[in-house]
């Protein structure tokens, strides 16, 4: 057996521990629940910790599978490096559909402001983040929803652990790709009730044309990388990916219950 084959057997049987969550995730019961512009609001000021707290998992894996300081040295490989920074240009800097770049994090703020939800919570993280405070504090100075800051601590419990390989199997398995279409036709028609959602409506279609196809492949082909051919790697990526899904599942019941 080749190792690309190998590989490709460890990843389907990780994909295949994690489907019965992923289901529950693609059939949660948050998604009905969510049927005008002020429980969408509510939906969107929770959901918003995630888009931010992505970045951060995003970051670990770029200063680990490339260099990031000067003066600059090769690390890892080549492939590696390529799959990284073709999502973190994505992610930070995408097409912004007013002209520009913008990241997805600033986008999704964007589409809170036309959605007349109120991003002042995650606002004064990243504030209270820029004054040196810890994770923790900054969410306790916020006072950021509960249910959401039990996800970031969840992210950083994950990325604190300082294991390249779970932080790879949270960031491939456990994040935005997981919204389903269902909730984008939701969305859809509630603007085409007279509110304005045109900017989580793009920011909803360019996940699911780059995280459901693009950045979903990419993220596996690095997670195949990072684990290789190490029995004992693949054990922990899929028990920490099951561990990244169940903690989104506890987030959606969180929203669910607040609607």
């Amino acid at each position: 057996m080749t190792s690309q084959a190998t590989d490709n057997s460890h990843l389907a049987s990780l994909q295949a521990n994690i489907q019965d969550l992923r289901t529950q995730l693609a059939n949660h019961p948050l998604y009905n629940k969510i049927n005008s512009q002020e429980k969408l609001q509510r939906f969107m000021e929770h959901h918003v910790y995630a888009v931010w707290d992505f970045m951060s998992l995003l970051k670990y894996l770029q200063h680990h599978l490339t260099c990031t300081q000067s003066p600059w040295i090769p690390v890892g490989t080549a492939e590696l490096r390529f799959f990284i920074n073709e999502i973190v240009l994505g992610e930070e800097s995408d097409e912004d559909p007013t002209g520009g770049h913008i990241s997805h994090f600033e986008l999704y703020k964007r589409a809170m402001n036309e959605a007349g939800a109120s991003h002042n919570s995650i606002d004064r993280v990243v504030s209270a983040l820029q004054q040196s405070h810890t994770v923790p504090e900054a969410l306790t100075h916020a006072d950021a929803p509960a249910a959401a800051a039990r996800f970031v601590s969840s992210t950083f419990e994950i990325i604190g652990r300082d294991r390249l390989h779970e932080v790879a199997a949270a960031f491939a398995f456990g994040r935005e790709d997981l919204i389903p279409d269902m909730f984008l036709a939701m969305v859809k028609e509630l603007n085409a009730n007279g509110q304005n959602f045109n900017t989580f409506i793009y920011y909803l279609e360019r996940h699911i044309e780059l995280d459901g196809d693009h950045h979903a492949g990419l993220s596996a082909l690095m997670l195949s990388h990072v684990c290789g051919e190490d029995p004992q790697k693949w054990a922990e990526a899929t028990a920490t990916a099951q561990e990244a899904l169940r903690a989104r599942i506890a987030l959606w019941d969180g929203i669910a219950a607040q609607l």
